[in-house]
């Protein structure tokens, strides 16, 4: 796996300077959980990122529920926790929400290239008995130079443009419930992109929160190669990125529609397909 460390690589690695840790927990419905839950217990070593505080921007009329946040407010996030462009980040959260995954999305779109994500997450940390604490560890302010990748990002504007286009694909990411129309719990409306097609996030992922074997992730995504341009979708942004970090395992190159289902309804105008 190339984006992704086990527990025994980290704890065999975890005094290591050159090595940053950062605790991504989050839940959709409870905003101040990732921060409560850090508090009370993480990895040892592990800084905490929130992603609605500091891996998300302020809500406005169009861009989402978690707009990517401003970059010099990012870069300065990344720095105050000891990140440069040379050092390794290790993402993780619990499989709750997708915190560890919009993490590595960002820092790949920032250019930086050495960024990871626990697999499965720190169960599977604890479950080895590995060294947990509650101490929040201190930091020599980092360096990161911006180098920003347009090619893994995309808007509205775009997949409006190509919604007819049959070299272009949507994966909608939510649940099958939701891509349905069948209850949408958060947004304002329910069901989904016109052409869309539902790839739940979460079924990368085996009941421990482990990404599954190459070849059942190449089984999950047969077909989709065939395709010029794969676009991902949720609904603001966040659990995509376990798709999109799955994809790139196996050799696909999504692009993320970062403000996904709760931009596209922001736009009175936008198409939506609810199925009966």
């Amino acid at each position: 796996m190339k984006n992704f460390v086990s527990p025994e690589w980290l704890f065999e690695n975890l005094d290591n300077k050159d090595i940053v840790l950062v605790d991504c927990r989050a839940d959709l419905f409870d905003r101040d959980y990732g921060r409560r839950v850090y508090e009370k217990s993480h990895i040892k070593g592990a800084f905490f990122l929130d992603v609605k505080k500091d891996l998300s921007g302020e809500v406005q009329e169009h861009g989402g529920r978690s707009p990517l946040p401003d970059m010099n407010t990012f870069k300065g996030k990344l720095e105050a926790i000891g990140i440069t462009n040379d050092k390794t980040i290790v993402a993780y959260d619990e499989a709750k929400l997708a915190g560890a995954g919009r993490l590595w999305w960002m820092l790949k779109y920032i250019g930086i290239e050495r960024a990871y994500i626990l697999n499965g997450g720190i169960n599977a940390w604890s479950e080895k008995g590995y060294p947990m604490d509650n101490e929040v560890p201190k930091a020599e302010k980092g360096i990161v130079n911006i180098n920003i990748n347009e090619n893994i990002k995309t808007d509205i504007f775009d997949v409006k443009s190509k919604l007819n286009n049959k070299d272009f694909v949507i994966v909608d990411s939510r649940a099958p419930e939701r891509y349905r129309g069948e209850i949408e719990p958060i947004d304002k409306k329910a069901g989904h992109i016109p052409g869309a097609k539902n790839y739940h996030s979460k079924n990368v992922f085996d009941e421990k929160g482990k990404l599954k074997s190459m070849e059942e992730l190449k089984r999950i995504y047969d077909g989709l190669e065939r395709y010029n341009e794969i676009v991902l979708q949720c609904g603001s942004g966040i659990d995509a990125c376990g798709n999109f970090v799955a994809m790139d395992e196996i050799g696909l190159t999504p692009k993320l529609y970062v403000g996904s289902w709760s931009d596209w309804v922001s736009y009175e105008d936008s198409p939506i397909i609810v199925e009966k």
